[in-house]
């Protein structure tokens, strides 16, 4: 049988379509890369990563007058907040000598970590017409999400380190530990935000239950008030693995973490950088693992 233009090609057999759709590069949609073939497509997509992220940063901040001052206003308003009703009317401040360099340390740590959580769960979800039309590994979503929330929280890093001065802490060689413990910070984050994107992904009705862990942190994790302390007024009531989770569950440890180097009377315990550096890297590699997992499930519901 024959068209205007000449006769029509044979069809392929699908052991040559395979052929030619390797020959040129081609992949199937939909399809899950090995590993190692993911982690170089990731870098390969790096600047797309970094642009991904700066738009997001852009975005979020476009529609204020004061813009990234507001990564600032807000942490200091909570913190003067968290001040007069922790600090003052309840009172968890005891035992504590530098309590506002404490407070500020604790909320303005928290304050990325738990927005590694509510927004990187739902990055898969808010940009899912983005995933049917583009290829790309998903990671990049909470990746970039992460990001972008840890970019816009450095502003109020970097007055940490005024408020500690200001607040009576001299500065001394563990200072220089600063920068360390918010790489720390920012790998743990990229963990939490892997995970809970798949996580959402595949139930999306725990999307309902990020922000009620993310409560649970606030009031557990020691951001007012010292664990140790806490367990010390309970005494031997408290069994030993509940005080062992308090103190080096993430947040805790994190927390912990950046206040030993800025504050005298938390010296640096190797205890926590264990935790803090277990933490880190079993959260990155399993977020990456789990979310590598699900990559050809995303975008298709």
């Amino acid at each position: 049988m024959s068209g205007g233009d000449g006769p029509l090609a044979p069809p392929l057999s699908p052991e040559a379509a395979e052929e030619l759709a390797r020959r040129h590069g081609l992949e199937l949609v939909g399809q899950r890369p090995g590993l190692m073939s993911y982690l170089r497509d990731v870098w390969r997509h790096r600047h797309l990563m970094w642009a991904m992220a700066r738009g997001d940063f852009v975005s979020n901040h476009q529609d204020n007058y004061l813009g990234l001052l507001w990564s600032i206003l807000n942490p200091l308003l909570m913190g003067v907040a968290y001040y007069l009703i922790f600090g003052i009317l309840i009172g968890t401040s005891g035992g504590i000598e530098n309590f506002v360099a404490f407070l500020t340390i604790g909320l303005f740590t928290y304050i990325p970590l738990a927005a590694a959580l509510t927004s990187g769960s739902k990055s898969v979800l808010k940009k899912s017409a983005m995933i049917r039309s583009l290829s790309f590994p998903r990671v990049l979503l909470p990746i970039t999400t992460v990001l972008s929330e840890f970019v816009a929280a450095l502003p109020a890093f970097l007055t940490l380190l005024l408020i500690a001065l200001v607040s009576g802490e001299k500065p001394s060689l563990t200072w220089l530990l600063f920068p360390v413990t918010l790489l720390l910070v920012l790998l743990v984050s990229l963990g939490m935000g892997m995970i809970t994107a798949r996580v959402v992904n595949a139930v999306r009705d725990t999307a309902n239950l990020v922000p009620l862990v993310v409560r649970i942190l606030r009031y557990v994790s020691g951001v007012f008030f010292s664990v140790d302390a806490a367990l010390e007024r309970v005494g031997d009531d408290a069994p030993e693995w509940l005080a062992g989770v308090l103190q080096y569950q993430p947040f805790a440890a994190l927390l912990t973490l950046v206040r030993e180097p800025l504050m005298q009377e938390y010296p640096v315990r190797w205890e926590t950088w264990v935790a803090a550096s277990g933490w880190a890297a079993g959260l990155l590699v399993i977020g990456l693992i789990v979310f590598w997992r699900g990559e050809g499930t995303y975008g298709r519901s």
